[in-house]
């Protein structure tokens, strides 16, 4: 067994490099480990590495050091290969993907993470890209891929920088046109953003779909409705407790395997905070699958 930790000095309000070079020494060579270490060099490079080492054939645990970007990054570069198990060794700024799991401290833990077990997770495949998480379209990708903006200055990461780029993008502007097609049923409307689900919880700590299960091979779907600015507040407060049953004049909750989105410009796509940008964007259920590794013991 090889294990390659994958640090992302982008990741969080700072560069943690050192911090994690130190940590994983301490931890992998008084247990004789065959550890490597390698730092990303920029946008695409931990997708890249894990990747390569992915398609070496060799048994390998990979480690995402840093948070929900670069576990996505690590997660699609590994994705549909057998002979790679990848994980995250937490430390950015959000950290919201383990969340599913009961105990999300132990992620900070890397003596925690060596004494593993596995599940297969679902990925989505949207358009050309993989996400493991939650991807959006609208005012949610536009708030998402904009919280890096603020999440470096002094006491905006988190939930913090969220609430800061929700503030500034509800200005710029809410509702779009989209033509959605979905189990058969096509909308054609003003939306305020789409949300898809294999995971719990995004955002700092928005849980949209508490329900939603990474392996039961079926993504959840949030079409929310145009709303005027003064709802804005309500909406988002119960959408981020998952109470968006209690909004079904404005909020419709899917269960699919493919949703297609007809947009009338190219827009910004959120793929685990990560941005992409299209005019028609296709997401599914991935034909390829993760093996995820997370400290034993933990329930999700």
């Amino acid at each position: 067994m090889k294990h390659l930790f994958i640090i992302n000095p982008a990741a969080g309000s700072r560069d943690r490099t050192k911090e994690y070079t130190q940590a994983i020494r301490e931890v992998c060579e008084p247990r004789g480990l065959d550890y490597r270490i390698q730092v990303s060099q920029a946008p695409g490079h931990c997708r890249q590495l894990a990747r390569e080492a992915a398609e070496s054939g060799e048994e390998y645990r990979i480690y995402a050091c840093g948070g929900d970007g670069t576990l996505n990054e690590v997660a699609a570069g590994a994705a549909g290969f057998p002979n790679a198990a990848v994980t995250v060794f937490s430390g950015g700024s959000g950290n919201d993907f383990v969340k599913l799991f009961s105990d999300p401290k132990a992620f900070f833990r890397l003596d925690r993470l060596l004494d593993a077990e596995e599940v297969s997770f679902d990925m989505i495949r949207c358009n050309d890209s993989l996400a493991l998480n939650i991807c959006s379209v609208g005012l949610d990708a536009r708030i998402g891929t904009d919280v890096a903006n603020y999440k470096r200055i002094p006491l905006l990461q988190g939930f913090r920088a969220y609430a800061v780029s929700t503030l500034v993008n509800v200005v710029r502007g809410i509702g779009e046109h989209y033509v959605v097609e979905i189990n058969g049923e096509t909308i054609d409307g003003d939306q305020t953003f789409v949300c898809v689900c294999n995971g719990r919880f995004y955002g700092g700590g928005f849980n949209p779909v508490p329900e939603a299960d990474p392996t039961d091979g079926i993504l959840d779907v949030l079409l929310v409705k145009k709303v005027r600015r003064l709802q804005v507040p309500a909406v988002i407060g119960k959408y981020k407790s998952g109470r968006y049953k209690e909004l079904t004049e404005l909020i419709r909750h899917f269960r699919t395997d493919r949703i297609v989105i007809h947009c009338d410009g190219d827009v910004p796509i959120n793929l685990d905070g990560e941005l992409r940008r299209g005019r028609v964007v296709e997401m599914s259920v991935a034909e390829e699958k993760i093996r995820f590794f997370y400290p034993r013991g933990l329930t999700w």
